[in-house]
């Protein structure tokens, strides 16, 4: 077993380590802080966070997520249809391309339906 072989797995960590926290601490010691009222408001889930938790709370939100969920999984079928195109074949190609029909319809209902509509 040789050490030596491990130096690039150590060095990738390393580098990923410091492109992911390197900009968050040069962020927080370099960057203005003047908090207002706007920036500490919530705007991810669109409600005050500490209110009645029996308050309605609207469905467009799970449907959303869910449809994210939903098209962003089948999304990533792509790439290892891609790599593996020349082994597939004709038969890889076909079924791609029924699974892409079922994709563009899927698309095209929910959004005739009006399930990407944020009246």
């Amino acid at each position: 077993m040789n050490l030596e072989n491990y130096l690039p797995v150590l060095l990738f960590i390393l580098v990923g380590l410091g492109v992911g926290i390197l900009p968050q601490v040069l962020g927080h010691l370099l960057g203005p802080k003047r908090p207002d009222a706007a920036k500490l408001s919530p705007y991810e889930c669109g409600f005050e966070a500490f209110e009645d938790a029996r308050m309605k709370f609207d469905v467009r939100y799970y449907l959303i997520a869910i449809l994210f969920i939903l098209f962003d999984l089948e999304t990533a079928f792509f790439f290892p249809w891609g790599v593996s195109m020349r082994e597939l074949g004709w038969g890889g190609f076909v079924t791609m391309m029924v699974f892409i029909a079922e994709f563009v319809v899927g698309f095209w209902y929910i959004w005739k339906k009006g399930a990407l509509d944020w009246e």
